[in-house]
């Protein structure tokens, strides 16, 4: 007679076999690495992996893939990474990071696992719930912080649309613009998007 079981019970099985020789601590790690984690597409400097993992994921959910690339495919994500290691004071840096992990938290109370391992229904909610309230927020106090969602974003905008394919594939772009025509048709100029500086 052959009887399927599923993963749990297969560990539960093993941890009675040896004993309970097997800690909760080994079986949540190992059930914890059954959940497939989101391939990173560079190597991080200033996150550690988890961090640059997560960032990941909200700019592709910022700019998704569509007729174009996504954030990831312009390599938004290393950008970011650059740009708070390079560029951010340290204040700045740290307000990020706790911005970071209190994203994370909230994720995991609402959904009960970390942001990078919820559905992506999920993180589309969460990321529009998070960035509504924070734009409710920083209209209501001008002087607070920046919350960690809306430097994600500016960052991730100006990642997005300074990279080549953003540049050239959803701006327009031209390395020496030629003459000035004043009256043209809208499909000469474009067909309305807007130029890439």
């Amino acid at each position: 007679m052959n009887q399927l079981i599923d993963r749990r019970e297969a560990l539960r099985k093993t941890a009675l076999l040896m004993g309970a020789a097997v800690s909760a601590s080994a079986l949540t790690g190992i059930l914890q690495g059954c959940k497939a984690t989101p391939e990173l597409t560079y190597t991080p400097v200033f996150f550690n992996a988890d961090q640059a993992t997560l960032v990941s994921e909200v700019a592709d959910i910022i700019i998704p893939r569509t007729d174009t690339p996504g954030a990831k495919d312009a390599g938004v994500p290393g950008f970011i990474d650059t740009m708070l290691k390079d560029c951010y004071a340290k204040e700045d840096q740290d307000n990020f990071l706790a911005g970071l992990a209190s994203f994370d938290e909230e994720a995991k109370t609402a959904y009960g696992d970390s942001f990078i391992y919820c559905k992506p229904e999920q993180q589309l909610e969460f990321v529009t719930k998070v960035h509504a309230s924070a734009l409710t927020e920083a209209k209501a106090n001008r002087e607070a912080k920046r919350p960690f969602i809306l430097m994600a974003k500016e960052l991730t905008l100006l990642g997005f649309f300074t990279s080549e394919p953003g540049a050239t594939q959803v701006l327009q772009y031209v390395a020496v613009p030629g003459s000035y025509k004043g009256c043209i048709p809208l499909a000469e100029a474009g067909n309305g998007k807007t130029w890439a500086t």
